[in-house]
C-alpha cells in the first residue's frame, strides 16, 4: 500500500502536477483519481484542499479529504484574494461572529482544541494574522471579551 499526499484545487483537480506525476508511476487511471477528487472534493471549489490517496496493492484507491486551511475558509467567507499586507495597520475584511464559528465547526476536526470555544480562538487568531476584523473589532478583543464571558459560544 502507498499513500500519495497532494494539495490540490476544490474541484478543480487536473492529471498535471502535482496530481499526475505523483500518480501516474502507480499504475493508476490517472483520470479516474482525478475524477474521484474533484468529485470530493467540489464543496471547497477554487479552494486548496489537501488529499491523500491510498494505493492498494491491487491498483484500488481510497481518497481522503481534508479541509481548507482556516485562512483559505476566512478568504471564501469575505470574498477575498489574500490577506493585508500589513495585518497591524489594515483590515482587509470584517468576519461575523456566526462566520467565525462556522469556520471553527468545519475545521474543529484536524486543530489542536478540544473545545468548540478553544476552535473559534484559534480562528480568531488566524484572523489577526491575516488583518481581519470580526464584529468590527479587532479579533484579540473579541477573544478577551469570549474570556471575559461576554460572548458566549455554544457547545456544539
Amino acid at each position: 500500500m502507498q499513500v500519495v499526499e497532494v494539495l490540490v484545487p476544490g474541484g478543480k483537480a487536473t492529471p498535471g502536477p502535482p496530481l499526475g506525476p505523483a500518480i501516474g508511476p502507480l499504475g493508476l487511471n490517472v483520470k479516474q483519481v482525478v475524477d474521484a477528487i474533484n468529485k470530493a472534493t467540489k464543496d471547497f471549489e477554487g479552494l486548496p484542499v489537501p488529499v491523500k490517496i491510498i494505493v492498494k496493492e491491487d491498483r484500488s484507491f481510497e481518497i481522503e479529504v481534508g479541509v481548507p486551511p482556516v485562512s483559505a475558509l476566512v478568504k471564501k467567507e469575505l470574498g477575498i484574494e489574500k490577506g493585508a499586507h500589513k495585518p497591524k495597520h489594515e483590515a482587509v475584511g470584517n468576519l461575523t461572529m456566526d462566520q467565525v464559528i462556522k469556520i471553527a465547526k468545519i475545521k474543529k476536526k484536524q486543530m489542536l482544541s478540544y473545545t468548540l470555544k478553544a476552535a473559534v480562538k484559534e480562528v480568531l487568531g488566524t484572523c489577526v494574522s491575516m488583518g481581519v476584523t470580526v464584529e468590527g473589532k479587532h479579533p484579540k478583543e473579541i477573544i478577551e471579551e469570549i474570556n471575559e464571558g461576554k460572548i458566549e459560544i455554544p457547545e456544539e
